[in-house]
């Protein structure tokens, strides 16, 4: 999803070029890690769920955002969803059904890396919806999220705010790296033709969504190291969350052989020593 500020009166303070010095950053960073780290423990000792959201313009840095904060959780209650697009069959259905069953049981955090929200972005804009299924969104999400809410559910919204320069630059970017290339699609390309029309629709999709029991939080990210260590300090300033001791555990004695040995090395099949022509190099 696209939107947010305008092209050049509201530009970010930032450059792009980070004006953090990546030491500091990183210690940061790994410190809110060891916290994001205590706050799952919480949500798993207490049974809460905890649902994110991360919005925002394409090259926002909301996938990178994403892979910090979830880098050291344990995959098996922490886990990202981002669902291509629907099927033939997802598209007869309730608007929300398919992201219901991404919801977390007890004890389980989620983060949704694009979310319903699709509808209030990029399907109105490139004309995936039709006005009337557009305006039935804006309906019911505040619906669907106080629900969501008053059932105990923590949800949290993020908008990615970034500017045009920026986000020109990082396409540009991704143009020449073959190791980004798969994030740049032409749907992306559209997003710079369209800049506008992306800002009025999330300008009205604040209107409508920014509600008491689930604020948006904008995230100024034109530095996305700024942007990754804000957004995970203010996450873990809104979750009540303690520091759960972890259960002791003790290392035990290795046992006195029994006489095993390993077979023979040439009875397996091993990786070629890839490594071993680089030190040769």
């Amino acid at each position: 999803m696209a939107g947010g500020r305008n092209r050049t009166s509201n530009a970010h303070p930032h450059a792009e070029t980070s004006t953090l010095r990546r030491a500091v950053y990183e210690r940061e960073l790994f410190r809110l890690q060891i916290e994001l780290v205590k706050l799952q423990e919480w949500v798993r000792l207490e049974g809460a769920r905890l649902v994110v959201v991360f919005e925002g313009r394409d090259a926002a840095g909301k996938g990178s955002t994403i892979k910090r904060v979830a880098e050291h959780l344990n995959p098996r209650a922490a886990r990202i969803v981002a669902l291509p697009r629907p099927t033939e069959r997802e598209r007869t259905q309730w608007y929300f059904q398919r992201y219901c069953e991404h919801l977390p049981a007890a004890g389980e955090i989620v983060l949704f890396d694009r979310s319903w929200y699709n509808r209030a972005g990029v399907e109105h804009v490139m004309g995936f919806c039709t006005q009337q299924e557009h305006q039935r969104f804006l309906r019911q999400c505040p619906v669907f999220e106080r629900m969501l809410v008053e059932d105990g559910v923590m949800l949290r919204k993020y908008w990615f705010s970034v500017s045009d320069a920026v986000q020109e630059q990082r396409f540009r970017r991704r143009l020449d790296d073959p190791t980004r290339r798969w994030k740049l699609s032409s749907m992306d390309l559209e997003s710079i033709t369209r800049w506008e029309a992306y800002s009025r629709a999330k300008d009205e999709m604040f209107v409508h969504t920014d509600i008491a029991e689930a604020r948006w939080h904008v995230v100024d990210s034109d530095d996305k190291r700024r942007a990754r260590l804000n957004m995970i300090a203010h996450l873990l300033s809104t979750v009540p969350y303690r520091d759960v001791a972890p259960p002791e555990l003790t290392l035990p004695e290795r046992p006195p052989t029994t006489g095993y040995e390993r077979p023979p090395r040439d009875l397996q099949s091993y990786v070629p020593d890839h490594s071993a022509t680089l030190a040769r190099g």
